[in-house]
């Protein structure tokens, strides 16, 4: 079972690995090709697979790094490192998208001359380049890939609609959709960017998980006859993936040793199903006075 994990983890790993390569030299043909069409939404675009260039690259680094585990600095390991990248990406797009919106709105108003068939051209390279690593993420068992492909589905998607809108200007004189496209592209990156943000603060601030919920944690654990009151109770998130629980749980006399492993045991099975991945527990005697805040 390890071996099975470990292989995949290798594999997922590998994935990213391939993607990133595949996005960073895209990226660069982009950016020459925006700067050769004069095409505003192809380095909007350039943009946002930069980004996706830097996530990747970031997430391949601490995907590497999170296998370390703890050390005498780190005594969680470092998968809130992972956090780390996603925040540092976040800061790069937004500035990014900010610059070429400040770009594009005025050319909104007054387009330049874009290559429309160099565009087409760039277009179909990016569908195909971006749909070949989808395909390869798309099979991924780990969030990481399955975050990754959404990113770079999203890109196929902005591909589609700059070879839309190239095919559009190449018969019409319709000059104005190139940085109408620029606007919508750095509107959606700066949505997902917000998006991002809030996720990653939320478990910077060790704020309670979303998949989690206290009260129906304290109704499974009050089903156990042993346990007459549960207090200061914490619940927060390492990555957004590995989810940590501390709880005191009050019970109704005083259990020998042996009976208080085979109550902890009851504790864990009931929480099993309730994405918790590591669980701290106090037990109190009935008449003890715990200090603590109430959950």
């Amino acid at each position: 079972m390890g071996h099975h994990h470990d292989h995949s983890h290798n594999h997922s790993e590998g994935n990213v690995k391939v993607a990133f390569f595949l996005n960073l030299i895209f990226t660069i043909i982009e950016i020459v090709g925006g700067l050769f069409t004069n095409s505003l939404a192809i380095l909007s675009d350039a943009l946002h697979d930069l980004g996706d260039s830097l996530s990747l690259g970031l997430s391949w680094y601490f995907q590497k790094l999170s296998k370390k585990g703890r050390t005498e600095k780190f005594s969680y390991g470092y998968k809130r490192f992972s956090l780390l990248g996603a925040i540092i990406n976040s800061i790069v797009l937004l500035v990014g998208s900010i610059f070429i919106l400040t770009k594009a709105i005025p050319e909104l108003f007054n387009p330049g001359e874009t290559n429309a068939q160099g565009m087409l051209y760039l277009a179909i390279l990016g569908i195909v380049v971006n749909g070949a690593a989808v395909f390869k993420l798309r099979k991924g068992e780990s969030l990481n890939e399955k975050v990754v492909s959404l990113h770079l589905l999203e890109d196929v998607l902005g591909w589609v609609a700059v070879l839309i809108g190239s095919i559009i200007m190449m018969y019409i004189d319709a000059a104005f959709i190139d940085p109408l496209l620029s606007v919508l592209i750095s509107l959606f990156v700066l949505y997902n960017v917000y998006k991002n943000l809030r996720k990653s603060m939320l478990v910077i601030l060790q704020g309670i998980p979303e998949e989690v919920s206290i009260d129906y944690i304290g109704e499974k654990l009050k089903d156990i006859p042993a346990v007459t009151d549960i207090h200061d109770c914490h619940i927060w998130s390492m990555d957004g993936q590995y989810n940590i629980l501390t709880i005191h749980l009050q019970l109704d006399k005083d259990y020998k040793l042996s009976e208080q492993v085979k109550l902890k045991e009851t504790v864990r099975t009931k929480l099993k199903s309730e994405a918790i991945n590591h669980i701290t527990m106090e037990f109190e005697g009935h008449d003890e006075n715990c200090e603590m805040e109430g959950c």
